[in-house]
């Protein structure tokens, strides 16, 4: 099954606001919405343009907001040479940016899109005048986990049952929000819990997510955190059950000059829960970029 538009997406949060680009391999389902200076949002692993369903339109109001679903997610079909690596994500979106004409100011990525932002600066696909982390998942996980998760999920990966399986479970009732709360530490809106459903129930979605997971290198990423230069805010939630808080501490640690501040009473979708909170902080931080620049 492939996530169709003009099923699944029949109803998705600002789909006036969505376009299909095709660039190479890939056709991107985008957003853009807002005028001004671009700023491009990149979902994390799982998630899709529903995610930044309450934020982007309020960061529309200051900026020409760019919002990708990632290869593999969502309703961007097609993948990049190089799978669902980092360096092959991240230069897929760079070229998304090419077609666009688009050069963003401010790139903000939650979770695994943190990453991706961060390598797009580090590999000089952007140029922004600040980064911005929303619960970031920029280190490899501590002990055991570290090499647990992402063997499982190369096993998953190469079993081509399990996307099924995984979407049949979404199928049960009430099985995505209770999945929700319990990974992310988050509680969301029942409209972005239907999102979430509607995406874990495509096999092609879930096939996507665990092939992220599966080439994702954290390691020799986190060797290069200290070569950023790019102004870096990370806002993490103080309830975050998916990455926990001390992971933003230490990448902040590597990173001259990063800036981490918490998010009281968030998950891990804390964007979700608290957007006018997150685009405030966000916006806050863009002009304080602006004022040292000028």
């Amino acid at each position: 099954m492939t996530l169709r538009f003009d099923i699944e997406g029949r109803d998705w949060p600002n789909r006036v606001a969505s376009r299909f680009v095709n660039v190479g391999r890939i056709r991107f389902h985008v957003q853009v919405m807002g005028q001004g200076p671009a700023l491009l949002l990149l979902h994390g692993t799982g998630a899709a343009t529903h995610s930044w369903r309450d934020l982007a339109p309020i960061l529309a109001q200051d900026f020409t907001v760019i919002a990708p679903d990632l290869p593999g997610h969502g309703f961007t079909s097609g993948r990049p040479v190089g799978g669902l690596a980092m360096p092959a994500m991240a230069g897929a979106v760079g070229d998304l940016l090419d077609a666009m004409g688009e050069q963003p100011q401010l790139v903000v990525g939650h979770s695994a899109g943190a990453a991706i932002a961060v390598r797009m600066a580090l590999d000089a696909q952007v140029a922004p005048e600040a980064l911005v982390g929303l619960n970031p998942a920029l280190l490899p996980f501590p002990g055991l986990a570290a090499k647990l998760f992402p063997t499982l999920a190369k096993l998953l990966f190469v079993n081509p049952f399990a996307p099924h399986i995984f979407a049949q479970i979404a199928r049960g009732s009430g099985e995505v929000g209770r999945f929700l709360a319990r990974s992310t530490g988050s509680t969301i809106a029942p409209e972005g819990v239907e999102c979430y459903a509607r995406l874990f129930r495509d096999p092609g979605h879930i096939g996507g997510a665990l092939a992220m997971m599966a080439e994702w290198d954290l390691d020799s990423f986190a060797a290069r955190l200290p070569e950023l230069r790019v102004p870096l805010l990370l806002l993490h939630g103080d309830r975050d059950a998916a990455v926990p808080v001390k992971a933003a501490t230490d990448a902040a640690a590597r990173v001259p000059g990063a800036v981490v501040e918490i998010i009281s009473g968030a998950g891990h979708l804390a964007h979700e829960e608290q957007p006018a909170q997150i685009a405030a902080r966000i916006l806050g931080f863009a002009r304080q970029q602006r004022e040292v620049a000028t």
